[in-house]
């Protein structure tokens, strides 16, 4: 009788065992750059749908990345030794746009006049300019937040306009981009930069209350015209950056990526159905849509990869 009890113990104890290490490997984790979350949350809600028993979760980002995840999204340019290790597709794209607290001197002053080229250099980074002369008399105050850790939307606006991230001037602020908004609306006098899906309300598509998104010089020549005042939607700037060649927006792509050996099944399968589904819930969230032959090109490639693995 003890013999047959200790078998069932043991049998129990291993088909334990076994159920956990199983629910493990079927659990996908995504992690990655915190203004995506909105968009992958909709992703994990939209295939949870048609694949019910799906276990998939975020594990936000803090100042490092969780020990394991499976699927990896960011907003920079990842360097060639983790290209080795993981496949990547750049899955859209995120425009970065100049705000101020909308109750501040400088909102009454620039949500009119708007910033040229010249002058969002001259806001946003330390010693824009050899000679001095260059700089333009800005009578209102103002205090520019930035992110203090390295991370895609630091590192795009600076290099669109030829610096580097460290080269931002302004109050560093700890943690991700939506802590920069809620800085910049308890400070009266604060001035940032942030994606369309922060700086905008994506149910209503009009700017964040509080907010006053600045004009900037599309075409470059100079001076912010009437007809480049479009920032008070949402859709309209979508479609702008979409159908024009436009300056003074920095545009960058985001990607996703998937380690190239040993991935998860299940994480294979969520990244297939974002691939050819993903796409679909950018505009809601206020990505932009990738180009449109690199997109079929990358997708085509990878998806070959991942049916060979």
């Amino acid at each position: 009788m003890k013999l047959i009890v200790k078998a069932i113990h043991i049998f129990s104890t291993v088909a334990i065992v076994f159920t956990a290490s199983a629910q493990s490997s079927s659990k996908v984790v995504v992690t990655g750059v915190r203004f995506s979350y909105p968009l992958v949350n909709a992703w994990i809600d939209a295939y949870k749908k048609a694949n019910p028993s799906a276990s998939i979760v975020i594990e936000p980002r803090t100042t490092t990345d969780p020990s394991q995840y499976d699927l990896l999204i960011e907003a920079y340019e990842p360097d060639s030794l983790i290209k080795e290790t993981r496949d990547f597709i750049y899955i859209g794209r995120y425009a970065l746009l100049p705000v101020a607290n909308q109750q501040s001197a400088f909102a009454k002053e620039f949500g009119e006049k708007g910033l040229t080229r010249e002058l969002i250099k001259q806001i946003y980074f330390q010693d824009a300019f050899a000679d001095k002369k260059k700089e333009r008399k800005i009578t209102s105050t103002y205090t520019v937040y930035t992110r203090l850790q390295k991370a895609g939307a630091p590192i795009t606006l600076a290099k669109y306009y030829g610096f580097e991230q460290t080269n931002i001037k302004g109050k560093a602020i700890a943690g991700a981009d939506e802590h920069l908004i809620k800085a910049v609306l308890k400070d009266t006098t604060a001035v940032t930069y942030a994606t369309l899906g922060l700086v905008y309300d994506i149910k209503s598509r009009n700017a964040l209350t509080g907010l006053t998104i600045l004009p900037v010089d599309l075409d470059d020549n100079g001076k912010v015209q009437s007809d480049e005042k479009i920032f008070s939607s949402l859709e309209n700037v979508i479609t702008k950056l979409e159908s024009e060649q436009v300056k003074n927006v920095p545009v960058e792509y985001i990607h996703i990526s998937i380690a190239k050996k040993k991935s998860n099944p299940e994480a294979l399968k969520f990244l297939q159905w974002i691939l050819n589904n993903g796409q679909d819930s950018l505009h809601a969230f206020g990505f932009l849509n990738p180009d449109e032959q690199r997109f079929k090109k990358e997708r085509d490639k990878l998806l070959k990869q991942l049916s060979a693995n």
